[in-house]
């Protein structure tokens, strides 16, 4: 498609099934938790998308395999995204998808910052620093009050924060390493496949690998790999070749307020005031973080 200047119908449209499918995941995750270990099920997760990803790559007429001159930031890109799934699955099995939502999806709150340090030209303006600010008191907002949103556990908390922390850690990466010089499924490639051996290595330390093992959670899983990693991961990258940057990551907000939804309505989760208030701080946050500059 042509680049374009603003979104459209077919991006805005499209961009709010992205967050509907990225909305669906955590459900899905806390659904395969509940047949599979969260570290197990996190190194399967990539295991299966490695076939999806070379299965994508080959289909579009491009080279699928490892670069080995890409080597040092393949390894690196794909230990952060270890590190991030670990923690996000970890996270989805101690507390609820409400809570874990709010605050993993605070990420551009802890890109920003990155970038404001590390990346020449990306400063943190007034409208930005507000929106820090407000997406901030949100994550505080939810991390203190213990007693509303259902299951609250602060461990829980805590790794979902971690896991944002991380997903931040590899936009870095694709940033300010050599990774920035390949495609995207060459990217998400070398994430899976380190991510595969990095998870499924480290799964016995936590506990026995299976559960209640059941339809439910195996459909759950290759949702996950088919859907999420393999495709709305590569649409992501995709439709960045087409849209403004800053005009595709001002939906990001609109992901945490479908996971909250997605949680009342299929887990069952409660939605009290303090989770709902904290989730209005953290949108409006990202939207300010978002928004395009003006000239």
């Amino acid at each position: 498609m042509q680049r374009k200047q603003a979104i459209d119908a077919f991006g805005a449209s499209s961009l709010v099934l992205f967050s509907l499918v990225l909305a669906v995941n955590q459900v899905a995750i806390k659904l395969s938790n509940d047949g599979f270990q969260p570290v197990f099920s996190a190194g399967l997760r990539s295991l299966l998308a490695i076939g999806f990803v070379w299965a994508w790559a080959r289909l579009r007429g491009r080279r699928a395999g490892l670069d080995l001159a890409y080597l040092g930031p393949g390894l690196l890109v794909g230990a952060v995204f270890s590190v991030e799934f670990v923690f996000l699955f970890i996270a989805l099995d101690l507390t609820t998808v409400t809570r874990a939502a709010i605050i993993f999806y605070s990420m551009p709150l802890w890109l920003a910052l990155a970038a404001h340090l590390f990346i020449p030209g990306e400063r943190i303006g007034r409208a930005k620093a507000a929106g820090l600010a407000l997406a901030f008191a949100g994550v505080i907002w939810v991390l203190a009050d213990r007693d509303a949103g259902g299951q609250a556990s602060l461990a829980g908390d805590l790794c979902a924060l971690g896991a944002a922390v991380s997903w931040a850690g590899i936009a870095l990466c694709a940033r300010l390493t050599r990774l920035s010089e390949l495609k995207p499924e060459a990217q998400l490639f070398w994430q899976v496949c380190v991510s595969a051996v990095v998870l499924l290595a480290l799964a016995p330390a936590f506990g026995p690998l299976l559960r209640d093992l059941a339809p439910l959670p195996v459909a759950s899983l290759v949702f996950q790999a088919a859907v999420t990693v393999s495709g709305a991961f590569l649409f992501w990258f995709w439709i960045l070749t087409i849209y403004p940057a800053a005009a595709v990551a001002s939906f990001s907000f609109l992901t945490p307020v479908f996971s909250v939804a997605l949680g009342a309505l299929i887990l069952g989760e409660p939605i009290g005031a303090s989770v709902a208030g904290a989730l209005g701080l953290v949108a409006a946050g990202l939207w300010l973080i978002n928004r395009p500059a003006r000239g």
